[in-house]
């Protein structure tokens, strides 16, 4: 037995000096802390202050664009830090190295798309001082705060410069119109399942009951992460004054508005990506096939430093290819490149400047003609009365007659299309006649009332522009489009509308469930019975809005992602088990199981999936949804008869975004769910009497 034993101490004492071997290295290469002292110096050189209202939105006031970038920078990361910091480790492909293994992959994408290649190479030479003044602004603010708080921080994380913040814009674009759709279908990897969806109207003095311009800013996003709405209202002594939403790590007014005009955003899903197979030499797995000749691919590593457990770390060298299509991934389906609208550029931060300092209509449409931004549809409406759409897109200058729909052979040099079309090729719509435009994420062709749209034959089936409607798209057909006189009143309805058309994909399922067969299954009778009373609005109070949406969400999602999802019949049993087990009926309020919760807070709240009031709620243990996502920060912005501005604004939770113990953690969220506003504080007279808090960056120790 004394063998066994010192064999075993033998092979215990192997492990632990592996594993001590591990932790040394890995501390070896470890990023360390730099010096915090020149971070906090920093703040000296900034002239702003920080005045909280009673909501907690930050209202910023600087001497110069760069002063207020830093203050907006330090004010978000007093609010979310965390948030901002994993947006940055992202950003630079190192988010494994915290996170773990479910980071990685995305570590390695960074890598894969050239993100630092593409900084590295064009930061001086796209962007103009001006711009690259405010990115470094805001990276100082982040650095200030963050060296004011070290226990928070990740080693690795400082300095920020403005490379990151820029480079923040050139990884997350793509995304937006569906570039992680095809890297999920190439990989076979799931999807979050979250929304990318969003609403936007502009309304004519024309079509208005009082003679206002009206705007509605109604972006869906996530409550929480990188893509989670910030409020603040920033100015400057150099004519930035903005309010709206920003993004964590945006230094950038995304949508709302200024002084003189304002915009809404919501996703398109434009045919922007070209996904090519390619032929492999047989005797060199790193070489291709282009025009008949064996070409080698430009190859790099990316190292990704993974956290593994506890104090182990592991590095994994993972090769990168890239071809003259562009990224290039090897799967067990074949090896694919990729080429897709907007890579290689990093201008986007000059057109968000340009927007967020317009004043008129024509240097608006002129900063939409620098055509950096890949994506994202534009509703807008000015202090004159101006009202317009834009169906954005960097539409790739593809060559007629050919199937640009699917995977493209890779061996042609003539399918790797150079350049985009001009600005002017851009399906949009100005001044239209019937004073309306419109958007949820629908085709541009209905985008204004009837007989005042775009002609879908006007455009190239090259661009691959999309043809859908969705439920919202069809009810503000229903509502603003039907309506020539809107009053303030039916403005703020239409936006809150809780209801399914009858031509929605929501309808249609119900008229499936409907014409089942029972089979003598007196449930199913029953819950036809409920279905058959429906009236097809998601109010609180309503008895069937549950069995309806609990039965169609997983089989319309499945059939909207093109998977394999569970028959009608399927679902409908798996709703009424779930009804009888939690609520010992078919038909509860849809209140008591669509909440919103936060902290301490649980409320019924209206709406659901695709509707107007759009919320889109997580199963929970208990039988009920609790809301993640869909409508968040919401603006109604006005200009009068004679061009007045006000606007008004909710958030779902409120400006703290990851502090539970804060006052502004969840104060805006019965507002939310009563749907709700309240005032935005936009002119320092409107502000006046609602400042809490007042402070400088760098004068109170914070």
């Amino acid at each position: 037995m004394r063998w066994v034993l010192r064999s075993l101490l033998a092979v215990v004492g192997l492990v632990l000096g592996v594993a001590a071997t591990m932790i040394v290295a890995d501390r070896a290469t470890a990023p360390r802390m730099p010096d915090l002292t020149p971070l906090i110096e920093t703040a000296r050189n900034y002239d702003v202050v920080i005045r909280r209202d009673r909501f907690g939105v930050p209202h910023i006031l600087g001497k110069t664009d760069a002063d207020a970038a830093f203050g907006l920078a330090f004010a978000h990361a007093e609010d979310d830090f965390e948030t901002i910091q994993t947006v940055a480790l992202a950003t630079r492909g190192t988010l494994a190295a915290r996170d773990g293994l479910k980071a990685a992959p995305g570590d390695y994408i960074v890598n894969l798309l050239g993100v630092w290649n593409t900084i590295n190479a064009r930061y001086d030479r796209d962007l103009p001082p001006d711009v690259k003044a405010v990115l470094q602004a805001y990276a100082d603010g982040v650095n200030y705060y963050a060296a004011r708080n070290p226990g928070k921080v990740t080693p690795g994380l400082l300095p920020l410069t403005g490379k990151d913040i820029a480079a923040g814009f050139v990884f997350k674009t793509p995304f937006f119109y569906g570039l992680d759709g095809e890297l999920q279908r190439l990989t076979r990897a799931t999807s979050d399942g979250l929304p990318k969806g969003s609403n936007g109207v502009a309304v004519a003095p024309s079509r208005s009951s009082d003679g206002a311009t009206r705007l509605l800013v109604n972006s869906h996003q996530p409550y929480s992460g990188p893509v989670a709405w910030y409020e603040a209202v920033v100015e400057s002594g150099e004519g930035w004054h903005v309010a709206g939403g920003f993004f964590p790590g945006s230094p950038f007014m995304l949508h709302g508005h200024n002084a003189h005009l304002g915009w809404a955003n919501t996703v398109n899903n434009p045919d922007l990506v070209d996904v090519y197979r390619l032929v492999i030499n047989p005797d060199d797995r790193n070489e291709y096939r282009l025009d008949g000749k064996w070409r080698k691919f430009e190859t790099s590593t990316a190292r990704l430093r993974i956290r593994l457990w506890g104090p182990f770390s592991w590095t994994v060298n993972k090769e990168v290819l890239r071809s003259a299509h562009g990224p290039v991934m090897r799967t067990r389906g074949g090896v694919f490149a990729l080429r897709y609208a907007g890579m290689d550029t990093a201008r986007q931060p000059l057109q968000y400047w340009r927007l967020d300092k317009a004043e008129t209509v024509e240097q608006w449409q002129a900063a939409m003609a620098l055509q950096a931004l890949p994506s994202i549809n534009y509703v807008y409406a000015d202090e004159k009365g101006n009202i317009g759409y834009v169906y954005n897109g960097l539409f790739p200058n593809r060559r007629e007659g050919i199937d640009w729909s699917g995977v493209l052979p890779g061996d042609r040099s003539d399918l790797i299309w150079k350049g985009y079309l001009p600005f002017d090729r851009t399906p949009q719509v100005w001044r239209p006649k019937g004073g309306v435009v419109f958007n949820a994420n629908n085709t541009p062709f209905q985008a204004t009332a009837a007989g005042d749209g775009l002609d879908p034959w006007a455009f190239s089936s090259t661009m691959g522009i999309q043809t859908n409607m969705t439920n919202r798209s069809l009810r503000l057909v229903e509502t603003f489009g039907a309506d020539d006189q809107i009053t303030p009143r039916a403005f703020r309805a239409y936006k809150f509308d809780v209801t399914y058309s009858p031509r929605s994909a929501v309808a249609g399922l119900v008229g499936e469930l409907l014409g089942l067969d029972p089979k003598g299954d007196a449930d199913i009778a029953a819950a036809q019975a409920i279905l058959a009373k429906w009236d097809y609005t998601t109010k609180t109070t309503s008895r069937g809005a549950a069995l309806a949406l609990l039965t169609a969400s997983p089989v319309i999602t499945a059939r909207d992602a093109h998977h394999k999802g569970p028959t009608p019949r399927r679902a409908l049993l798996d709703a009424i088990k779930l009804l009888k087990t939690h609520y010992g009926r078919l038909d509860p309020e849809w209140g008591q199981v669509n909440r919103i919760r936060r902290g301490k807070i649980d409320l019924p709240i209206d709406g659901g999936p695709d509707t107007l009031r759009a919320v889109y709620g997580q199963p929970g243990d208990d039988g009920r949804l609790t809301a993640v996502a869909g409508d968040t920060f919401i603006m109604f912005v006005t200009w009068d008869r004679q061009g007045a501005l006000s606007s008004q604004s909710i958030h779902q939770f409120g400006t703290a975004t990851m502090d539970a113990s804060a006052a502004h953690y969840g104060d805006q969220a019965p507002l939310f769910a009563a749907m709700r506003l309240k005032p935005v504080l936009f002119t320092e007279a409107q502000l006046a009497g609602n400042v809490m808090e007042t402070y400088r960056p760098g004068l109170r120790g914070r």
